[in-house]
């Protein structure tokens, strides 16, 4: 088991937060941490090669960017046809996640996206989309309120 220093330990549980909202958010966070920029950097992505951490992202507050209409439309998509059908639909621009379900919801339902529009009306995008993978069967759940938007904290 990896052992962090008292520095380390200060970086994580700053990284785990938001980030600093400066020009130089990693020179920041280093300085915080009495570590220079490089040894941070350096840090990080030695932890990301081992695979203890996956990523560092930002998290959009879609509704308070005038996105009020999330849904998450599943998909029924035959086996042979889902790999494609996920590239196609994870590349458009109102998809935020895009993923294959092990095992499909119902037995049926394996290819899952999340649709954020500005508008109600998305049945031109869903339409777009049946087209787009060939594929009109699908069910929708929409978003109505959101519990949570943080990440687990460990330090």
């Amino acid at each position: 088991m990896k052992t962090f220093t008292r520095p380390e330990k200060k970086a994580a549980q700053i990284l785990q937060d938001d980030m600093p909202l400066t020009e130089k958010p990693f020179a920041a966070i280093a300085d915080a941490c009495g570590l220079t920029g490089d040894d941070l950097l350096a840090w990080i992505q030695d932890l990301s090669q081992k695979g203890i951490i996956r990523k560092i992202g930002a998290i959009l507050r879609h509704q308070k960017a005038g996105y009020g209409t999330n849904v998450l439309v599943m998909w029924s998509v035959s086996p042979d046809a889902i790999e494609n059908a996920g590239r196609t639909l994870a590349n458009l621009p109102y998809i935020s996640h895009c993923y294959e379900r092990h095992p499909a919801f119902q037995n049926k339902f394996n290819l899952f996206t999340m649709l954020h529009a500005q508008h109600d009306d998305i049945s031109p995008l869903l339409g777009a989309m049946s087209q787009l993978i060939s594929c009109n069967d699908f069910l929708l759940l929409e978003s109505l309120h959101e519990y949570k938007k943080t990440s687990p904290e460990y330090f």
